[in-house]
């Protein structure tokens, strides 16, 4: 049985040839038309498969109407063929009266975002490339009362993150002057008209420590994002309004919030030439909404996310990380609030509440494309404020007395809120919910309410996870070797058999302050789909369970995490049902390193992947995209302390190995650089004759297994999982032999 279904009720599937052929909407039409009572359908499922990526379908970035009465969101599918994701924006009455309905007619439409009263909506769409070039994202404006999308931003570099101002006639939004573009083209024209062809160079001189990042490639150091505002009407004529820059300098803003006067904009800052010389240290500002100089609200010892301002504007909200004495390697975020008079003292809401504020979890299925949504939720009389934190594997919404910091839930249970939105007064909460068993669907609730009921609104994967034979999790906590509890989950193959002796994969989640949990992930489903018990745990370093918890790693990375890790293999092994040498383990990024340090500190794994990892602690520190030029990871620099980054890098130890190791790299990866990490272990393990085998992702980041190309994501899973195969199935795979 279905338990998204009613009691006695199931879902009759239909092929997927014929899915495939539908809009996402029409699917859970389809779905719902087709519900009869069939207990025959639930022994006609079948086991998830790895190209069901291809048919998986995300919501994303939900805003509710200011009436509270409709909910738009980003539908994310897969275009399986053009291999690359499509994002269209949807519309969904809150009561969930009607089926979503497509509003925009774009393949990558994104940001949708209600006018004050509710009769348009501003959105971003990324036009099709003409002639193979790349043209810039642009904001758009579509009528809710019907009509085409139209154009309302035709900016040089490209026009995000809209805003409304609170009268409905402006919208402030990101945008990048073309000073740098500018200069560049006025060069390369004047070398093509000049009758002597001369060199335009293509040389990069670089001047910065961190002059490069993961997924965004070099760093144009002349370029920053600023803030701009358009009028929010186009002409009878079709003429585009002008456009207005609000903010300039040197350094980039962040997106804008309106005052609710309209007045001004407030935004955050880091304004240091090479903050990286200093802690992180933003800092929050405001500017007068028609241009103007800005002046310093506030500012904290540490970096600032989300902000938000209370409904009488004399207060704004933030979420921040405060910078310890001594330096921490991990700073749980809390919740801060001041007044909007320049040079206001914040006061941190949160002190007494040792969770992570704006925390979520680690999974393979948030949307790819789409952003999320979220930040604080001010109740209508400022007394209280609404955010997300991660508890013990748990992301749900909190609310927080700005009196006091006094704390209880909205919403409990084993999920994962990724994202959410709430009405003009507060009253009514959309949240984007994701279970072990769904990537995720709209829940409206009454914010007002004590612990409320979550009513569903979008069922975006019914058709296909109705279809589909999946385990969920169990839940367990154990004691590692220093009597610290750690909690982790163990996923059964479907129709497990308590008799029978199963291979099972440790996944080490990466961060390392990061936190598996109740959130659904594909990788764990279809290992487990193939016969494999799936246990994954959050040792310590990981998020959710406390400042102390989450920063007791520091200097000792890898080191107990590993302890805690193998203390977990040993609590399952004592259940019976795991066949203790077909074991495998696996884990990227920081999941990575430890998979790397697993198989040099122990021989009980028969097979281990290590994805996008790093085995040279001294080289990372030289080449990754961001800079460790405070004692946070490690006691000193890489010439001061040689022999401390020595001990805690995998490398030294790689003659250890006898563990069949397959390396995940992505050749575009900027964070764990390859050559730090896959490339040394491969190059290594093949001098001393150990099987080995490096798999590279071309253009792919250090984002490979969340969001990179759909193929290359499928890919990825065959192959961690063929590897798997061949020595826990004894499955032959001759690609992985050598040739």
């Amino acid at each position: 049985m279905d338990a998204r279904a009613g009691p006695g009720t199931l879902t009759v599937v239909l092929p997927f040839e014929v899915l495939r052929m539908l809009r996402p909407h029409s699917i859970v039409v389809a779905a719902l038309l087709l519900a009869v009572a069939s207990p025959a359908v639930a022994q006609n499922r079948r086991p998830i498969a790895e190209t069901d990526l291809f048919k998986f379908v995300w919501a994303a970035d939900p805003q509710i109407s200011p009436n509270g009465s409709q909910v738009a969101y980003v539908l994310v599918s897969v275009n399986e063929d053009k291999d690359r994701y499509e994002t269209q924006v949807y519309v969904v009455p809150s009561d969930g009266s009607a089926p979503p309905r497509p509003l925009t007619s774009g393949r990558n439409d994104r940001s949708p975002r209600w006018s004050p009263n509710g009769r348009q909506l501003a959105f971003v769409r990324t036009p099709e490339p003409v002639d193979g070039k790349a043209k810039p994202s642009q904001i758009y404006l579509i009528s809710m009362d019907g009509g085409e999308a139209r154009a309302l931003t035709d900016a040089a570099k490209g026009a995000d993150s809209p805003v409304w101002s609170p009268d409905g006639r402006t919208i402030a939004f990101n945008s990048t002057p073309d000073s740098s573009s500018a200069a560049k083209d006025s060069a390369r024209k004047a070398a093509l008209d000049s009758t002597v062809k001369k060199h335009v160079s293509d040389v990069r001189v670089i001047t910065r420590a961190q002059y490069r990042w993961n997924g965004g490639g070099y760093t144009d150091v002349t370029s920053h994002s600023h803030i701009w505002t358009v009028p929010a009407a186009i002409g009878v004529t079709g003429a585009l309004p002008t456009i207005k820059q609000i903010t300039f300098g040197d350094f980039d803003e962040g997106e804008p919030v309106w005052s609710p006067d309209g007045s001004r904009l407030y935004y955050t800052s880091n304004r240091r030439l090479e903050p990286y010389y200093e802690s992180r240290s933003d800092e929050l500002y405001s500017v007068p909404s028609v241009g103007g100089a800005s002046v310093k609200v506030t500012s904290i010892d540490g970096g600032i996310g989300d902000i938000a301002l209370s409904p009488d504007g004399k207060r704004i909200a933030f979420t921040g990380g405060v910078n310890a004495k001594p330096l921490r390697f991990y700073d749980q975020a809390d919740l801060f609030v001041a007044d909007v008079t320049p040079g206001s003292q914040a006061r941190n809401l949160t002190t007494g509440y040792d969770f992570d504020v704006e925390g979520g979890l680690s999974g393979d299925q948030h949307p790819p494309r789409a952003g999320a949504g979220g930040g604080m939720i001010w109740s209508r009389d400022g007394k209280s404020l609404i955010v997300v934190t991660a508890e013990n594997g748990r992301a749900n919404l909190k609310r927080f007395s700005t009196s006091d910091g006094k704390v209880d839930s909205v919403t409990t249970g084993d999920r994962d809120v990724i994202a959410y939105t709430a009405s003009a007064d507060g009253s009514k909460i959309v949240a984007l919910v994701s279970t072990p068993v769904s990537i995720g669907d709209l829940f409206v609730l009454d914010a007002g309410t004590v612990r409320p009921a979550l009513k569903q609104i979008t069922r975006v994967n019914d058709a296909l996870f109705s279809a589909l034979d999946l385990s969920a999790p169990e839940e367990l906590w154990y004691t590692s070797f220093d009597g610290k509890r750690i909690q982790g989950w163990i996923l059964k193959p479907p129709r497990f058999d308590a008799s029978k002796k199963y291979p099972l994969i440790l996944e080490i989640h990466g961060g390392p302050n990061a936190a598996y949990g109740n959130t659904f992930t594909q990788e764990f489903s279809w290992m487990a789909a193939k016969g494999y018990v799936v246990l994954y745990t959050n040792p310590r370093g990981s998020t959710s369970y406390g400042q102390d918890f989450g920063n007791i790693i520091q200097f000792h990375y890898p080191g107990d995490d590993y302890k805690d890790l193998m203390a977990g293999v040993n609590e399952v092994l004592k259940r019976g049902y795991v066949d203790s040498t077909r074991m495998g383990v696996t884990g990227g990024s920081g999941g990575g390193v430890l998979t790397n340090w697993t198989v040099t500190q122990t021989h009980r794994f028969a097979a281990a992947v290590s994805q996008r990892s790093i085995a040279d602690w001294s080289g990372f520190w030289y080449t990754a995209d961001f800079t460790l030029f405070h004692p946070t990871w490690f006691r000193a620099m890489p010439w001061e302390d040689p022999k401390g980054f020595a001990e805690l890098s995998p490398i030294t130890y790689v003659a250890n190995v006898t563990t069949p190791l397959m390396l995940i790299e992505g050749e575009a990866d900027m964070r764990t650089p390859p050559v730090m990490g896959g490339e040394q272990m491969f190059r290594a393990l093949k001098y001393l004759h150990k099987p080995t085998v490096m798999v590279r992702f071309p253009d792919e980041t250090h984002e490979l297994s969340r969001s990179g190309k759909p193929w290359h994501r499928v890919e990825r899973l065959r192959h961690i999982v063929g590897w798997f195969d061949k020595y826990l199935q004894n499955t032959p795979k001759p690609e992985y032999d050598v040739r």
